[in-house]
C-alpha cells in the first residue's frame, strides 16, 4: 500500500482540536425558541433551607424536613401498605453507622438498628403502626426511631424514614 491511501481526504466535516469545522452538526431549528424559554435563578427566587450540615448527621429519607406529624406518618404507612410492603420499627441510641470495635474495611458496629418487636406481618391499617410507634416512643424516649418497609417479594428494604430524634439532638437540626 502506498502512503497516499492513508492520507486521502475524507468527504464530510472534520474536527480541529475540540471544535468542528462544520456548522451543520447541530440543527438550528427551534434553538431560538428554547433560548427564550429558559429561566434564571436570579435574586427574586426564594429557597427553603432544608438541612444544616454543621454538627448534624444525615439520616433516612425525609429527615431533612421538620418532624413528621402522626397524620403524615400515617400517609407514609398507607403508601407502604398499598405497595404490599411490611412495616417494621427500629430504634438506636446513636442513629448512625459507626466504628467502635474494629477498623477493618466493611465492618461497622452500628450498621443495624435494634428491631422493635417483630415486623408487622398482616398489618392492614396505619393506626396499628401508629400504636406501635407510641409504645416504642414511651419505652425509648431518648432513642432514634425509624420506620422501614420490607418488600418480601424482592427480599429487601424498600423505604425508611426517621420518626423520632432524641430531644438533645433536635436543637442542632
Amino acid at each position: 500500500m502506498s502512503a497516499g491511501t492513508f492520507t486521502a481526504l475524507v468527504a464530510g466535516a472534520g474536527f480541529v482540536g475540540l471544535k468542528s469545522n462544520s456548522s451543520n452538526l447541530y440543527p438550528v431549528t427551534g434553538f431560538n425558541e428554547w433560548k427564550s424559554k429558559t429561566t434564571s435563578n436570579g435574586s427574586k427566587t426564594l429557597c427553603m433551607k432544608t438541612w444544616n450540615p454543621i454538627n448534624n448527621r444525615k439520616f433516612e429519607t425525609l429527615s431533612y424536613l421538620p418532624p413528621l406529624t402522626d397524620e403524615s406518618i400515617a400517609k407514609e404507612v398507607d403508601y407502604m401498605l398499598k405497595k404490599g410492603w411490611i412495616p417494621c420499627l427500629e430504634f438506636d441510641e446513636l442513629g448512625h453507622i459507626r466504628r467502635e470495635n474494629s477498623r477493618m474495611p466493611g465492618y461497622y458496629d452500628g450498621r443495624y438498628w435494634t428491631l422493635w418487636k417483630l415486623p408487622m406481618f398482616g398489618c392492614n391499617d396505619s393506626s396499628q403502626v401508629l400504636n406501635e410507634i407510641q409504645e416504642c416512643k414511651r419505652a425509648y424516649p431518648n432513642a432514634y426511631i425509624r420506620c422501614i418497609a420490607f418488600d418480601n417479594h424482592r427480599h429487601m428494604q424498600s423505604m425508611a424514614f426517621i420518626i423520632q430524634k432524641p430531644a438533645a439532638n433536635t436543637t442542632t437540626t
